[in-house]
């Protein structure tokens, strides 16, 4: 695959990203401008990585020799995929060199810019790694990383969530982690918003969640952040079985289990008073000698009185019968 011109791209002056174009016949509003916008980024990364190594000296490397990347751009890999990687490089060889970068803390390796998932699978195959050696700068390389792999795969809104946060927390500007994501200021503000509230344990374990979207994840960490939640959610994710979930569906038990805690507990009725759980009828008792009576209130209360009205005669055989019951 021929790549050349994305460090030209991300280390000009503007750093200037390819103008959005829309399609015609959408309305460029919501879910459909999104989709439109996916759709055009994922197109724009895929020719920028394309080109990187167009006319770059191929090299063979053993995969002993070469580290992974500083920061880790995936939660957790495809079972599936990557046995079909390893077969298709069984089969045809390495079609695509990996670019690695001379590493800068150990001489004489290399560090992974991308193309992980190709050296784990030549050192599965005890094979040499096809590569580019290319020195590049932190900078640069989080942004080729983050391009190239977004051009790669369709990652889920955590993983390009978690990638954000790991880069923030590496110290790297707001500007060069909108590069490496092809997303605006307010997409990556939504992003470490989330991150911020969730603690990384939880998002850890949920994994890749692929079904799940931005606005579901904004309701967690909404939840999350509540007093107390923190401690439900840590302790969801501990419990026996949770891991054996697919992904999405750990995530819907812990949204399950967060919710509940959330739910106010119920408070016992003072006594002589009773109320229906969803609170459409409530009732007061009054007890004296040979009489006694209740008082219905709340907005089902002519309703339910007009009920009990009607069924007084089966209600007093019920009576009856319990009462033998328990001579």
């Amino acid at each position: 695959m021929a790549r050349k011109g994305i460090f030209a791209n991300i280390t000009s002056a503007d750093n200037a990203q390819p103008e959005r174009k829309t399609i015609p016949g959408y309305a460029t509003r919501g879910a459909s401008r999104s989709m439109i916008n996916s759709l055009s980024e994922l197109a724009e990364k895929a020719a920028l990585v394309d080109q990187a190594l167009s006319g770059e000296a191929v090299v063979d490397l053993d995969p002993a020799s070469i580290d992974a990347s500083f920061v880790s751009d995936r939660m957790e890999d495809d079972p599936e995929a990557f046995g079909a990687l390893v077969e298709a490089i069984r089969e045809r060889g390495q079609d695509t060199p990996v670019l690695v970068r001379p590493h800068p803390r150990a001489e004489g390796r290399y560090q992974i810019v991308f193309g992980h998932r190709r050296v784990r699978a030549a050192a599965l195959l005890e094979r040499p790694v096809r590569a580019v050696i290319k020195p590049v700068s932190d900078v640069d390389h989080v942004i080729a990383q983050g391009q190239e792999n977004s051009a790669r795969e369709n990652l889920s809104f955590i993983e390009r969530a978690a990638f954000a946060q790991r880069l923030s927390d590496l110290g790297h500007e707001r500007r060069t982690i909108q590069q490496a994501l092809s997303v605006d200021a307010p997409m990556l503000t939504r992003m470490l918003s989330v991150t911020s509230r969730i603690p990384a344990a939880v998002i850890e374990a949920i994994g890749t969640a692929k079904t799940v979207g931005r606005d579901r994840w904004t309701e967690l960490a909404q939840l999350v952040e509540h007093p107390g939640n923190r401690a439900v959610a840590l302790a969801a994710i501990g419990k026996e079985g949770f891991g054996a979930l697919a992904s999405d569906a750990r995530f819907e038990c812990l949204v399950r289990e967060v919710r509940q805690a959330s739910k106010p507990a119920r408070r016992s009725p003072a006594p002589g008073t009773w109320a229906a759980e969803d609170q459409a009828v409530a009732a007061e008792f009054k007890g004296a000698g040979k009489s006694y009576s209740i008082a219905l209130k709340s907005k089902d209360a002519v309703k339910f009185g007009r009920y009990i009205s009607a069924n007084l005669e089966r209600l007093y055989e019920e009576f009856k019968t319990t009462n033998r019951q328990g001579d």
